[in-house]
């Protein structure tokens, strides 16, 4: 932790594989006890920090045989040793200030005392919370992007003139910036609420999830508003608007897609009503 805080580690999650996303149960990667070490073989991709990072929470199978699947993964504090290299880097639309690869384990030895929890089998559980909080993460990150963006189209709206009147006087306009305004303004909420049941120690799946599905959906639809206010010059790279339309996307997909965040949603909803009967 120390070394993290410092900037001396750099860590990421080693979760996705080639053939496992969101459906994490089914990942591939083993991690086979030998006397005091696991040994770990596989393959994970889409990994942030993948290239530049050098300790990672690595997921992986200590039981492929148990039923269901998922109780056989288990977590690991991973460091880059022999065995652990990083494949190649993959070219993103967007998120191009940070590194994206694939890992690769061929007989990659870890020590038993890495094993996150001292206890088999509980990684997914362990990651799954990972992921909750990381959900409130990308919902902000999205608040961040869309504000940015329509920062940028109302200063541009008060400097653009068309046929001899400012755009900011034109009803078109009005009516975009006053939808993105008050769409940031509901997924800030959503997102302060779901940071504040987190806080509180509560569960908080339910808010997350809708925080994330959210705000991630409208900073997509605010970043291509932006550009449509700024017309053609917001098509061009010198501005950073077409940065914020391409970032975007990915807190769509990233840390659970919005599809599984709606089944996520509905189960949390039934669940909640179940219980209060």
């Amino acid at each position: 932790m120390p070394g993290l805080a410092t900037g001396e580690h750099r860590a990421g999650l080693a979760l996705s594989e080639p053939g496992a996303g969101s459906d994490v149960a089914s990942i591939q990667t083993t991690a086979v006890k030998d006397g005091e070490e696991y040994v770990v073989n596989g393959n994970k991709l889409f990994i942030t920090n993948g290239r530049e990072g050098n300790v990672f929470f690595l997921l992986a199978k200590t039981d492929t045989a148990i039923d269901p699947k998922h109780r056989g993964i288990s977590g690991f504090i991973a460091e880059k040793a022999p065995g652990f290299t990083a494949g190649k880097d993959l070219n993103k639309l967007g998120y191009r200030g940070v590194d994206t690869t694939e890992l690769i384990f061929d007989d990659y030895r870890v020590g038993a005392d890495n094993l996150v929890g001292g206890e088999e089998g509980k990684g997914f559980y362990q990651v799954m919370d990972a992921l909750e909080t990381g959900r409130v993460n990308i919902a902000a990150r999205a608040v961040g992007v869309a504000q940015a963006a329509f920062d940028d189209a109302l200063a541009y709206s008060l400097q653009r003139e068309t046929f001899g009147e400012l755009i900011s006087e034109r009803q078109a306009i009005q009516f975009m910036l006053a939808e993105m305004a008050t769409k940031i303004q509901a997924a800030r909420l959503l997102t302060y609420d779901a940071a504040s049941k987190k806080d509180s120690g509560d569960r908080f799946d339910l808010e997350a999830g809708m925080a994330k599905l959210y705000a991630s959906e409208i900073c997509a639809e605010v970043t291509l508003d932006a550009m449509r206010v700024h017309g053609g010059v917001g098509y061009i790279k010198d501005l950073p608007l077409e940065r914020y339309y391409r970032d975007a996307p990915l807190m769509i997909i990233g840390e659970g897609t919005n599809e599984m965040q709606k089944l996520i949603i509905a189960r949390s909803l039934l669940k909640r009503a179940k219980a209060r009967g």
